[in-house]
């Protein structure tokens, strides 16, 4: 009969049904390693801020053609972002060619974004911790700013506490239930499911109202559990504008490698840092807990103070290949070099960058 009940229940999420966190749990164990879902727990529902239209001579102008878009953050070598920059400072290489800029602007942007916060074991002592960090971000939305909270231990334990909302205190009560419990984390599962929630909620939006995307992992890293490889995971990184911010704590981690093998803290870093870098995002490794405070703040405004560039691509075939992209920053008096942080492919026909990278 379990079998039965968590077979009907897998239909009925694969159809676009909500399936109960609690019925999903109590039966995930009568399947053998199932794929993994991502299930939401009912929560208060929030109606919708609307963007409201400001008269703004900075606002970037969208255009409906083929236009590629790209976030750019860029920062000085000590990582401190540097601001005021205009559209002459910017050159866009796509496979080599300089592209025509069309818009540009650097305003403090909408964000939808995610919270994916390990809720295993490994993460007890950092949990008070989490929460609070997690209500700085939520505390430090703008009135557009909307977001998502995703708990996650193993690959049937992946779940939406509080869905995509602007309202605060439904996202401060979500933290507020969020708790550890055993399992084999699965890390790349989880932010698998999250990047493919956010990029449902957004092609579900008008054009107009569509936001920055962006997702903060908090996790030690070690992946002990997932179905979905790495390979799959950067695939679909290079078809989303979602950027990710990782904090990541790492001590606990063996530091003993073998002869030829990185050891599980290498492994975990080296995870984490492509994560970031892949999606044009950030990895923060604070020494202690009581650090997350500040980081959070700290991404908070990195996610708001990004200049946003488009260009409509010289070569228009839609072809489907991946088409490089770089971006290059005028150096600032006394040759001071500007670092741009940004995506470094496309795929020719989805007319969305991907693959980001720090551009030299």
């Amino acid at each position: 009969m379990k079998r039965f009940v968590f077979a009907a229940l897998l239909v009925a999420f694969a159809a676009g049904g909500l399936v109960s966190t609690h019925a999903l749990t109590a039966n995930a164990a009568a399947e053998p390693t199932p794929t993994p879902s991502l299930v939401s727990t009912p929560v208060p529902s929030a109606s919708k801020t609307p963007i409201q239209n400001v008269d703004d001579p900075n606002e970037v102008i969208k255009i409906d053609t083929d236009e590629v878009t790209l976030d750019v953050r860029v920062v000085d070598r000590n990582g401190r972002p540097i601001n005021g920059l205009k559209q002459h400072d910017f050159t866009v290489f796509e496979d080599g060619a300089p592209q025509e800029v069309t818009s540009f602007g650097q305003q403090e942007v909408p964000t939808n974004y995610g919270l994916v916060l390990d809720n295993s074991g490994s993460l007890r002592q950092q949990l008070d911790k989490v929460i609070e960090a997690g209500k700085v971000f939520v505390n430090s939305n703008r009135p557009n700013d909307e977001a998502l909270i995703i708990r996650f231990v193993g690959r049937d334990k992946i779940e939406i506490v509080q869905s995509f909302t602007a309202n605060k205190q439904d996202l401060n009560d979500a933290l507020d239930n969020l708790y550890v419990e055993g399992g084999q984390t699965a890390i790349r599962d989880a932010v698998y499911l999250a990047v493919e929630n956010i990029d449902d909620y957004e092609r579900s939006q008008k054009p107009e109202d569509r936001k920055r995307r962006a997702l903060i992992l908090v996790t030690d890293g070690e992946d002990r559990n997932s179905y979905y490889n790495d390979k799959q995971l950067l695939d679909l990184l290079r078809e989303s504008e979602v950027q990710i911010f990782v904090i990541g704590f790492l001590d606990d981690l063996d530091k003993t490698g073998g002869f030829i093998s990185k050891s599980p803290r290498d492994k975990a870093k080296a995870f984490l840092d492509s994560l970031a870098s892949e999606t044009g995002g950030k990895a923060y490794y604070p020494a202690n807990a009581a650090e997350l405070p500040s980081l959070a703040s700290e991404i908070s405004s990195e996610l708001r103070t990004q200049y946003k560039l488009s260009y409509t691509p010289s070569n228009n075939k839609h072809d489907g290949t991946v088409r490089n992209i770089k971006v290059h920053v005028t150096y600032g008096p006394g040759c001071v070099h500007r670092v741009p942080v940004t995506r470094n492919s496309r795929t020719a026909g989805a007319a969305t960058p991907i693959s980001p990278t720090r551009s030299n």
